[in-house]
């Protein structure tokens, strides 16, 4: 069964398609080659609930002062599906402007501080490491030291506070009961909102129409089977959603079809596997080395980063399934041998 895109068109900025009864798709603008994020608002009571902030930037904060102006009640809640920055980088000041609370997972929270004060394995010079353990060059880890934390540069402030939400809880909005569900391998506690009574499943980024999202491996992770989380993810929500769910996702346009493309996202990163295999057939290679059989294209600094932790993510999941062997040579670079 093919996707079903039942909106062809997304929403120009500041303006609001009601989707579902009482849910409210936005989009904002994003900095990067995937170039937009969309946001939810639910309507809650005689208030709103908004569901994910955008990313920190003047344009984005003068289209949410417009839109929190034309509301017609309190924002009563605000909900962020994990801590990447297009999602939680405008939470601080959402916060301070509507005195909404925040909520989300405590896997999302905590670790949006460990990345952003550069501790516990998390930050930049952990990373500089792990890719050079995997074999990326001097020139281009040069690179990554020279700019620093991107997380600290992309989320301006944090939260300090929060209100946790958990697997299997439920958050009532508008007499409306969403089940949060936990997904892995994108984010350590990715929450994604089902609600049954309206078939509407907001999947934030575990759940995309047209891209695979970034799995990656982190550094205070680095055997993590982060690929191997999140297909298992993947399966949780093909078997809990039915088909016909109208799927909202945070990049690409709302759809139905989720256990189609569960299906296709399955075969997609088995192609890719079976391409990295092929590759390390007679000679054993590193994850920098694999890039081009992932990623045909010129891949610029930020994109560079997806790209190795993908790799790693990719290459582990093999060795752990026997498909890989894993060696460190006399460099100390840790390559793969079929």
């Amino acid at each position: 069964m093919s996707l079903h895109y039942p909106y062809a068109v997304p929403p120009d900025a500041g303006v609001t398609i009601e989707v579902a009864p009482g849910v409210f798709w936005l989009r904002m603008p994003l900095p990067f080659q995937l170039d937009h994020i969309n946001l939810w608002l639910l309507r809650d009571g005689e208030g709103w609930t908004i569901v994910d902030t955008g990313f920190p930037d003047d344009g984005v904060r003068a289209t949410w002062s417009q839109i929190i102006a034309g509301l017609d009640g309190p924002v009563k809640r605000l909900i962020v599906t994990h801590f990447h920055p297009d999602h939680l980088g405008l939470a601080s000041w959402l916060m301070e402007q509507t005195g909404a609370p925040l909520w989300m997972t405590s896997g999302e929270f905590l670790t949006a501080h460990a990345v952003w004060n550069e501790v516990a394995g998390h930050g930049a010079r952990f990373m500089v490491e792990q890719f050079r353990q995997h074999g990326l060059d001097a020139a281009r880890l040069a690179k990554f030291e020279q700019r620093g934390s991107g997380y600290r540069k992309a989320v301006p402030a944090l939260p300090e506070y929060y209100h946790r939400l958990k697997a299997g809880d439920i958050a009532a909005v508008d007499g409306k009961k969403w089940q949060i569900l936990i997904g892995h391998g994108h984010a350590p506690e990715h929450m994604s909102l089902y609600c049954a009574e309206l078939n509407v499943l907001i999947s934030g980024d575990m759940l995309l129409p047209r891209i695979s999202t970034n799995i990656s491996v982190f550094s205070a992770t680095p055997d993590a089977d982060a690929l191997g989380w999140f297909l298992d993810s993947l399966d949780d929500l093909a078997r809990e959603i039915p088909e016909e769910t109208l799927v909202l996702p945070s990049h690409g346009l709302p759809f139905s079809g989720v256990q189609s493309r569960v299906a296709a996202l399955h075969a997609h990163h088995e192609e890719r596997l079976g391409a990295l295999e092929t590759s390390c057939e007679q000679v054993p290679k590193s994850a920098a080395e694999l890039l081009a059989v992932l990623f045909q294209r010129a891949l610029d600094t930020h994109q560079t980063m997806f790209a190795m932790g993908e790799a790693i993510a990719h290459l582990n999941y093999l060795e752990q399934a026997g498909r890989l062997s894993r060696t460190t040579g006399a460099d100390g670079v840790i390559r793969y041998l079929r």
